[in-house]
């Protein structure tokens, strides 16, 4: 009868611990915080744009910077300030580079 004991106590104990070890499922990938204002980071920044984002993508992420669209019509103003974007699109809609202008 002890040993049924022992065992049984063993068991609890096992499975105590092994409850105890399991990591909680992982979280989808949250959606970056929006970068406010112009961009400053530039190293974020071609990070992002290698992941080949959508306009809505580029709009949720850089809400104050200007995505300059294919239709669009711009002034010839000179911006220092990386404030207006002008990207190179891919067949897909996907954004694949551009430059500050």
């Amino acid at each position: 009868m002890y040993r049924i004991g022992t065992l049984f106590f063993m068991a609890v104990l096992g499975g105590a611990a092994l409850s105890a070890c399991q990591t909680a499922p992982a979280a989808a990938p949250a959606t970056p915080a929006p970068v406010h204002g112009f961009v400053t980071d530039t190293k974020a920044f071609d990070a992002f744009i290698a992941t080949k984002p959508t306009a809505e993508q580029f709009r949720a992420a850089y809400p104050d910077v200007q995505l300059v669209m294919p239709d669009s019509i711009t002034t010839m103003d000179f911006r220092m300030n990386n404030s207006r974007y002008f990207p190179q699109w891919d067949t897909s809609g996907h954004i694949t580079g551009g430059k500050f202008q």
